[in-house]
């Protein structure tokens, strides 16, 4: 079996897509990781002609960004708002990080996960109707971008399997330095509204980093899910 190239693992991962991956190591992994803001660009692009076609059926902006939202939910399996959900019960709720791993993994969604689900999509919904197309791009190129964030070195996986056991600390910090650069660049000719939102994007993410390092341990895939939904949101509203 020939090893996975990194780019179709990465839409494997991220995409319903049906494409077939073997031999998928960390170092494959890792690779992968590297070349998700492409996937993000991919979804964005796909996100613009969805809601172009929404516009010209004259449906409502609000009813045509929730919509809109729930066809990238399908896109996506719901991967990264199951994170999003998962994160925000295993935060909310006491005792050790053990406690807090075995909630995040429990399946249900908590009150938290529930509150944290409807400001996401209600505020996705509301701000994607109204973005200019280069904002939407960004925004989703900016949200897989995150998850290099997630992956940097040194920053070491919550649980030994999973997700976040394969691509912890598989990324190198100047390659992470260089995707971000490279967003806020291209965020220049859509305004400095839109470069705030790409650094603003990025701190977030390294917050959630850092407070998951230090509540559960370190990072697993849920964490990543919840990276790409925040530094979404930041990018969309603020943008």
């Amino acid at each position: 079996m020939k090893p996975a190239l990194p780019l179709t693992l990465a839409f494997s991962w991220l995409t319903v897509l049906p494409l077939r991956v073997d031999d998928v190591d960390r170092k494959a992994a890792g690779r992968a990781i590297a070349w998700t803001p492409v996937v993000g660009v991919v979804l964005g692009a796909f996100v613009v002609g969805v809601l172009e076609l929404l516009a010209i059926s004259n449906i409502s902006a609000l009813v045509a960004g929730f919509l809109v939202v729930g066809v990238v939910a399908l896109a996506t399996r719901g991967m990264h708002l199951d994170g999003l959900a998962d994160v925000a019960d295993g935060l909310g709720c006491y005792g050790p990080p053990e406690r807090a791993l075995r909630v995040m993994k429990d399946g249900g969604a908590g009150p938290f996960g529930v509150v944290s689900l409807v400001v996401a999509l209600g505020a996705q919904a509301a701000a994607l109707p109204h973005a200019h197309w280069g904002v939407v791009v960004l925004a989703f190129a900016t949200s897989r971008a995150a998850f290099g964030i997630c992956c940097l070195r040194g920053v070491p996986a919550a649980r030994p399997e999973g997700l976040g056991a394969l691509v912890a600390g598989t990324q190198h910090p100047l390659l992470v330095i260089g995707t971000w650069v490279v967003l806020a660049a291209a965020a220049v000719p859509l305004g400095w509204r839109a470069v705030v939102a790409v650094v603003v994007a990025g701190a977030l993410t390294w917050l959630l980093v850092r407070h998951t390092g230090k509540r559960f341990g370190g990072i697993t895939g849920d964490v990543l899910g919840a990276a790409a939904e925040i530094a979404l949101l930041a990018v969309l509203v603020i943008a």
